[in-house]
């Protein structure tokens, strides 16, 4: 499941709704990402995001064995120490759990159309963010 969003989310909601009923998962792994000593504004492409956001939870799928996932990320203004993203996996085993989980930020980071402003100034995609994305490949 994903979600793009302008309104806050309760990591412990999202985990819970995930595993709730659930007997099959032995590892469940989350990342929240938070807005650093910046206030941010996140745009995106309504309908493009979405679709690439199921993209990469399909090849997240793929990849490994997993019993769910939970991509939220958040658009509008938003200001130091709130939440700006949301990545749950579950599986069987941890292992796939992690793999998956950090898979899918470094493609969050990398291929989901988000535009990030500071202030009255575009962030740049960093080489870092590229690099970290290339090894899964």
């Amino acid at each position: 499941m994903n979600r793009v969003q302008t309104e806050d989310f309760d990591i412990n909601d999202e985990i819970a709704a995930l595993t709730e009923g659930r007997s099959d998962i032995g590892a469940v792994v989350s990342f929240t990402g938070l807005v650093r000593d910046v206030t941010l504004t996140l745009e995106h492409y309504a309908g493009m995001t979405e679709r690439e956001l199921s993209k990469l939870e399909a090849d997240a799928n793929a990849r490994w064995q997993l019993q769910g996932v939970t991509i939220i990320h958040r658009i509008g203004t938003l200001h130091p120490a709130d939440n700006i993203v949301l990545v749950v996996t579950a599986s069987k085993h941890r292992k796939d759990a992690f793999e998956a989980a950090e898979f899918l930020m470094d493609y969050l980071k990398t291929r989901a159309p988000f535009w990030k402003r500071e202030g009255d100034e575009w962030v740049e995609a960093k080489d870092s963010d590229d690099t970290a994305a290339e090894r899964w490949k």
